[in-house]
């Protein structure tokens, strides 16, 4: 279900992506699909949250929390490039939900006790790293609303920018002065 629902997505968009037009792809009723998820937004909560079992997390019992705070943002970065048609979504749900998405939410919060930042805190540098890298994905998969005539920055140069801003960010997360 899921599968012919991100195709369903790619191909048509998100206000094409419908319980009736899913049942159809499937060739069911859409009664059936009630059956497996709540409706549209459980749905969509569902697809984002799978994208994100692809995340590769480090243990969080790495030596340098910092590099494994690194290395998560990095390659949730990845993964949204990789899944660019459902960056906007990640947008307009402020992140995804479920079992992925915890897992990965705990791996962040043990990494960040283990760099020292704990508590409030730590909810916040979560929060922070994720909205960073989930806005720098929209911004590398979406080109200007005017282009007039501006470069658009290759994608090595803005992977480059990334991994120069998340630096600066773990930076200052982990900073005692904070």
């Amino acid at each position: 279900m899921l599968v012919a629902a991100r195709e369903l997505l790619a191909e048509r968009g998100l206000e094409a992506l419908t319980m009736r037009a899913l049942a159809e792809r499937l060739q069911v009723s859409p009664n059936a699909l009630y059956s497996h998820v709540a409706g549209k937004t459980a749905l969509i909560d569902e697809i984002l949250d799978g994208v994100l079992a692809e995340v590769e997390a480090p243990p969080a019992d790495l030596e340098d929390p910092v590099a494994g705070l690194d290395s998560l943002m990095a390659s949730t970065y990845g993964v949204l490039l990789a899944h660019a048609e459902l960056v906007p979504l990640y947008l307009a749900r402020q992140g995804a939900r479920g079992p992925n998405a915890q897992r990965l939410g705990d791996v962040m919060l043990a990494l960040l006790a283990r760099a020292g930042v704990t508590g409030r805190r730590a909810r916040e540098a979560l929060r922070v790293l994720l909205v960073y890298t989930i806005g720098f994905a929209a911004f590398a998969t979406r080109p200007p609303i005017e282009a007039s005539g501006a470069r658009e920055p290759p994608s090595a140069e803005m992977l480059a920018n990334f991994d120069s801003g998340l630096g600066w960010l773990l930076t200052g997360i982990v900073s005692p002065s904070r």
